[in-house]
């Protein structure tokens, strides 16, 4: 077959794939046709369904794909440096809108039980491959009034810094806060340290007048409070 000829035959292909889509959306397709129709608008002119089972083989799911890191995505043939953005800006997207949807959804809504903190902080933390801390500080009423990256760490480990979350619930007149921070490879179980460092800050707020009314723990998707747990005392 000659090289237009294989041209039109993608083409057609291309063609009859998103015209799938746009009539009955994702549920009809395969991971693999949902990787490939993606992988269109980075990769022109070339077929692309051995390269979506290609991605698939080597990290394991679909969610796997997205979260992988760029130098392993280049790492698998057929992916380019267009490829590898494109895969990270979906995931990041969805990521976006994830946390605008439960802020709109939750807006100027009081957080009164812990299973709505955690809804409301765990989105930040999807697709992470390193720990990060967050603050979100709330008023009177337990509506959070802003949410903030306290710090960014390694696989393993975040630091916090009672001094800061200090400096940030005096700067936004918070009454209470609640921290999160992810185990991007473990469990929704705080460790030792987590617990040490958490009666640190309870403490540290105390003395301000501010109250610590959570720590949420997320690993994927699931969440764990330490105010249920009894660990905030």
């Amino acid at each position: 077959m000659s090289g237009k000829e294989t041209s039109a035959v993608h083409g057609e292909h291309r063609r009859r794939m998103k015209q799938k889509f746009l009539e009955n959306g994702l549920d009809v397709m395969h991971d693999h046709e949902a990787l490939e129709l993606l992988l269109y608008y980075a990769i022109p002119r070339m077929d692309v369904n051995p390269v979506a089972h290609r991605l698939l083989e080597r990290f394991g799911s679909l969610h796997a794909v997205f979260e992988a890191p760029a130098e392993e995505l280049l790492r698998v043939d057929g992916i380019g440096e267009n490829a590898a953005t494109l895969l990270h800006l979906a995931m990041e997207l969805f990521r976006r809108y994830d946390i605008d949807s439960r802020h709109h959804a939750l807006e100027s809504t009081r957080m009164s039980t812990t299973e709505m903190l955690g809804e409301y902080l765990a989105p930040y933390f999807r697709g992470l491959t390193h720990e990060v801390a967050r603050i979100a500080c709330l008023d009177h009423r337990g509506i959070v009034i802003c949410c903030e990256e306290l710090a960014s760490g390694t696989v393993g480990e975040v630091a916090l810094s009672p001094r800061k979350v200090v400096e940030i619930a005096l700067r936004r007149n918070a009454v209470g806060v609640a921290l999160a921070h992810n185990h991007p490879h473990g469990l929704a179980l705080p460790s030792r340290e987590d617990i040490g460092l958490t009666k640190q800050i309870k403490q540290a707020l105390q003395t301000v007048g501010v109250q610590l009314v959570e720590h949420v723990i997320v690993a994927g998707d699931e969440f764990a409070s330490m105010a249920d747990s009894g660990m905030l005392g």
